[in-house]
């Protein structure tokens, strides 16, 4: 009777156990490599690109422009329309770009899934939207960290697409912009795997069992 409360007991809590939210995989800071490390030199972003064109890890920390946006660290780099933010002129007429990163969440209820960051724009975004819809977090600065976040009914199941749209301002000559963006917080929950709900079925299977046993009468 022990041994069949035990297994019983095992069945229902292994399917709990593997459904604990975990990191979203594939959400990555601009500037980083796979490892989520900051990388160095002038290339093209490894998890990021923009709208028709190429999004560039154009900076150099301690150089312009460089001081008077957020230094550079280990955890982040700045993305520019080209590969040095020192001397590429601001390139569109209009001044708007739009910094886009994918990540998947084949495996996860996407019902689970929410992220939070922070982001910091030269001039400043004007919209962020997770698979075209617009979640929290707008407007900022290039010196200033900025929120954003979204949870819940804004993801789907499979690629997810996570969008910010930079907005420069008034063109002027050598007039830089840019974009920066950190993940503080990500989580989602997996989808249990059918053996998973089969070793349920079983472990309530068994207490249904022992439930019978025990309920039945004793002859006089």
């Amino acid at each position: 009777m022990r041994m069949l409360f035990a297994l019983a007991a095992i069945a229902i809590s292994a399917p709990a156990l593997a459904v604990q939210p975990v990191a979203i995989p594939g959400l990555y800071n601009t500037g980083v490599d796979d490892a989520g490390v900051a990388t160095s030199g002038s290339a093209s972003d490894l998890h990021w690109v923009r709208a028709l064109g190429i999004a560039y890890t154009g900076g150099t920390n301690g150089q312009f422009p460089i001081g008077p946006w957020l230094s550079e660290d280990a955890t982040s780099r700045w993305l520019t329309p080209g590969p040095d933010a020192g001397s590429d002129f601001d390139p569109n007429i209009d001044g708007i770009y739009t910094y886009i990163t994918t990540f998947s969440l084949n495996g996860f209820n996407p019902n689970s899934a929410s992220f939070s960051g922070r982001f910091a724009a030269d001039n400043l975004v004007s919209a962020i939207t997770l698979n075209g819809v617009t979640i929290t977090g707008s407007g900022g600065g290039f010196n200033f960290w900025t929120d954003f976040s979204s949870a819940g009914g804004n993801f789907v199941a499979g690629v997810n697409t996570l969008s910010f749209t930079v907005e420069n301002g008034a063109q002027l000559t050598g007039n830089p912009t840019g974009l920066r963006v950190e993940f503080l917080s990500s989580s989602a929950t997996a989808v249990p795997e059918p053996a998973a709900w089969m070793l349920l079925v079983a472990g309530f299977g068994l207490v249904g069992v022992s439930a019978r046993r025990r309920a039945k009468p004793v002859a006089a």
